[in-house]
Parts: structure tokens; C-alpha cells; sequence
């Protein structure tokens, strides 16, 4: 997908004008960075947060007993261990961004119960839910799924002023002050996933930061799993 096109899908043109050569540039040196680095190893399960009612977190901090098995929704193979080794590697490179103290890659698929969602396939950060459910009554509460539902992207610099004036917001760490959550899309302008960034501080969001993080939503889906 072309930046521009990737823009005016994601409803970024507003906020980004002018930075398209700043973005190819992102990509270009992203690309360049993943080919010089070594396969990470891969994360097959990952702890999760107990969930509440509604499906919200629960106490901050308290995981499940049981983690989260990625090779239940995507099977283990080979190809599919290559695909979550490339994201690994976006995830680490991204770390040193300083950017976001939370990061995570998501694609749209069906869930061993066949409920479409929103999985998480790669992260840094503290635990959190492994799926979020594509449905509009959990949008009313979840960034992730608003955005995985609309393909518009959320961009919010300031947390609490967004509460106060009647956002709705899933928390699982109160800590959390701003987040970006961009759309990803495939070769044929269908949704395909996104990524969610979150920061401790407000105002994380503009214009250097949602370059490398457009940057990573243009070379995410090449390398997503099939």
C-alpha cells in the first residue's frame, strides 16, 4: 500500500501532511535494520491479565493462572515461527524507539471458539489481553476493537482529559497517559490487524513518533503469519 493511500485509509492525513518523505524514509531504514539483524526466538505463550466482567481487566497486575497458547489460534509450524520471528524483531527494533513503554502487533483472525479477533502476536511491556473481540459492543469500550472494526486510527495524547470528557477507555495499567492505535492493511486495502503503542507520559504522539509507527504499519503486513 502507498503511504498516501495508507494516510487517507487510516485517517492520518491531517495529522502527518507533509511527512511522506519522512515516512519513506522510516520504511526504508526499517527494512534495512530488520535485514541486518539476527532471527529472534520466537514466544509461542505469553502470561495474561485474569479478566473482569464485561471482559475488562481486572486488578492491575493479577495475571491468569493459565498463559495465553499462540500456537492454538495460528498452529505451530514452520512458516508460521518465521512470520512471529520477523514481528519479534519489528517489536525489538521499535523498543529502542524510546517511544512507548508498551507495544504490541495484532492480526484479525478467528479464535479456536471461531469468534473473530483482534490476537496478539507480538510485545513488549506488561502482560495484557491476549484478544479483543470485534464486535461493536466491545468497541464502545476498547481503542483496539473501534480500530479494528473502522480501520481509523485513534490518537490519544492525553489519557485523563479524554476520560474526563466522557471517552470511553479499556485500562489495564493506569499508568498509561497517551496511546496510538494504526490499522494495518493488506495488499488489498482489507484490514488485516493493528498495532497499539502506549507511553507513561502525555503529548507522546505527534508528528516524529506516528512516523515510525506509520513506517511499521507499511512493512507489518508482508510479514504477517498466512
Amino acid at each position: 500500500m502507498s503511504i498516501n493511500l495508507y494516510l487517507e485509509q487510516s485517517g492520518l492525513s491531517a495529522l502527518l501532511q507533509g511527512q511522506e518523505a519522512a515516512i519513506e524514509q522510516a520504511v526504508t531504514a526499517l527494512k534495512s535494520q530488520l535485514a541486518a539483524v539476527a532471527a529472534p526466538a520466537v514466544t509461542w505463550s505469553y502470561q495474561v491479565p485474569e479478566l473482569g466482567e464485561g471482559g475488562a481487566c481486572s486488578l492491575f497486575g493479577q495475571l491468569a493462572e493459565q498463559p495465553y497458547d499462540l500456537a492454538a489460534t495460528l498452529g505451530q509450524n514452520e512458516a508460521t515461527a518465521q512470520a512471529l520471528s520477523q514481528l519479534t524483531a519489528v517489536v525489538q527494533n521499535y523498543q529502542q524507539s524510546n517511544d512507548s513503554d508498551w507495544f504490541g502487533i495484532y492480526q484479525k483472525r478467528q479464535n479456536p471458539e471461531g469468534e473473530t479477533v483482534l490476537v496478539k502476536l507480538a510485545y513488549f511491556g506488561a502482560a495484557s489481553r491476549a484478544e479483543f473481540p470485534l464486535t461493536a459492543e466491545f468497541a464502545q469500550i476498547s481503542n483496539n476493537s473501534t480500530v479494528g472494526l473502522t480501520g481509523k486510527a485513534k490518537v490519544i495524547n492525553d489519557v485523563t482529559a479524554y476520560l474526563t470528557a466522557g471517552g470511553e477507555y479499556y485500562t489495564c495499567d493506569p499508568k498509561v497517559l497517551s496511546e496510538a492505535c494504526l490499522p494495518l492493511f493488506n495488499s488489498k486495502g482489507e484490514l488485516a490487524g493493528i498495532i497499539d503503542a502506549e507511553a507513561f507520559k502525555r503529548q507522546a504522539y505527534h508528528t516524529a513518533a506516528l512516523v515510525r509507527l506509520v513506517a511499521i504499519c507499511l512493512v507489518l503486513p508482508d510479514l504477517l503469519p498466512a
